[in-house]
C-alpha cells in the first residue's frame, strides 16, 4: 500500500529493544510485525508500532510478566491498560511488603534475636463463648494453605446464610502441623446463629468437603493482632512463637488447636492493616 517500513534493525534501534526481544514478542503475540518477507524471514515493522513496544519495554522494566503485559496493552481503552497496571503494583507491594517482613523475621531467626522479634507483638486475652460452627476440614501443605482458606471460607460464609447468619469471626483451626512437609489436618470454621439449621444444612452436604456442624466449648483465647503482611508463611511463625512464649511465662497451658481468626476484608486490606488474630485458647 505504499506505506513505509521499518526493518527490524531499525525498528529495534527507535523502540530499545533487542532483535532478540523482538522475536520473543512476536512468538508470544504481543508484537508482530506488519509483514515477514516470505523468502528471507526479514520481519518489518510500521511506525505507529513504535509506541506499543516501546510501552511493552517500560512495562518490562517492572518485571511484569508476559501474560500481564499483554493484557495491559491490549486493553480496551487507556483507563482499562491503568486500571490493570494498578492491579498488578498493588500486589507487587503487597509481595514486597511481605518479603520485607519476613527478612525481618529471618535476620532475628539466624541471629538468635528471636525473643526480641516477640515484644514487638502484644499479647491479649478474650473469652468467647460457645458457638455452633460449620466447618470444612482439609489434609493439606503450606503452600496451597492460602488459596484454601480463602476459598473454604468463602463457601462456609455462602452457606451462613441458610444458617441463621454468620454469628461470630471465622477462623481456621490447626489439629496438626502445616508445612511444607506435614498437612495438618486444617478446620476452616464459620460460627452461625442457627444451629437446627446448620445441622440440616450438614445433612443434605452429607461429607462433601469434609464438611460439619460442631458446637465449639466457650474458651479463654491468648492472642496477638497481625497485618496481611505478617500473614505469610514463614513470618506467621513468629506470631503463634510469641503467644506460646507468653504462655509459658505465666504457666497457662494450651486447651485446644491454635487458630488464625479473620475478621476484616481480606481484599479491601493494604498490607500493613490490621486482619488476623493468631490465638492460642488456654487454661
Amino acid at each position: 500500500m505504499g506505506e513505509e517500513l521499518l526493518g527490524i534493525g531499525a525498528f529495534a534501534a527507535r523502540t530499545r529493544l533487542s532483535a532478540k526481544a523482538l522475536r520473543l514478542y512476536d512468538r508470544m503475540g504481543l508484537l508482530a510485525p506488519a509483514r515477514v518477507d516470505e523468502v528471507t524471514g526479514y520481519r518489518f515493522y510500521r511506525a505507529d508500532q513504535v509506541e506499543r513496544a516501546r510501552t511493552v519495554a517500560l512495562l518490562r522494566q517492572l518485571d511484569m510478566p508476559l501474560a500481564v503485559v499483554a493484557e495491559v496493552v491490549d486493553a480496551d481503552d487507556g483507563a482499562a491498560a491503568a486500571d490493570r497496571l494498578a492491579a498488578y503494583w498493588a500486589d507487587v507491594e503487597a509481595r514486597i511488603a511481605g518479603q520485607r517482613t519476613l527478612a525481618a523475621y529471618l535476620r532475628a531467626r539466624l541471629a538468635g534475636r528471636s525473643s526480641e522479634m516477640h515484644v514487638k507483638f502484644v499479647v491479649e486475652t478474650v473469652d468467647v463463648p460457645e458457638q455452633v460452627l460449620v466447618t470444612e476440614t482439609r489434609h493439606t501443605l503450606v503452600d496451597e494453605l492460602p488459596a484454601w482458606i480463602g476459598a473454604s471460607l468463602g463457601r462456609l460464609e455462602e452457606a451462613a446464610r441458610e444458617c441463621g447468619g454468620v454469628a461470630g469471626v471465622p477462623f481456621v483451626a490447626y489439629h496438626a502441623e502445616v508445612s511444607t512437609e506435614s498437612d495438618g489436618p486444617a478446620e476452616s470454621c464459620v460460627p452461625v446463629a442457627d444451629g437446627a439449621a446448620a445441622r440440616e444444612w450438614a445433612s443434605r452436604r452429607g461429607r462433601a468437603r469434609e464438611t460439619a456442624v460442631r458446637v465449639e466449648p466457650a474458651r479463654r483465647l491468648a492472642y496477638v493482632r497481625i497485618t496481611k503482611a505478617q500473614v505469610a508463611h514463614p513470618q506467621i511463625l513468629a506470631a503463634f512463637e510469641a503467644v506460646e512464649e507468653w504462655m509459658a511465662a505465666r504457666g497457662l497451658t494450651q486447651a485446644g488447636p491454635c487458630r488464625e481468626l479473620y475478621f476484616a476484608d481480606w481484599d479491601a486490606a493494604g498490607a500493613e492493616d490490621p486482619v488476623c488474630d493468631v490465638a492460642f485458647p488456654v487454661a
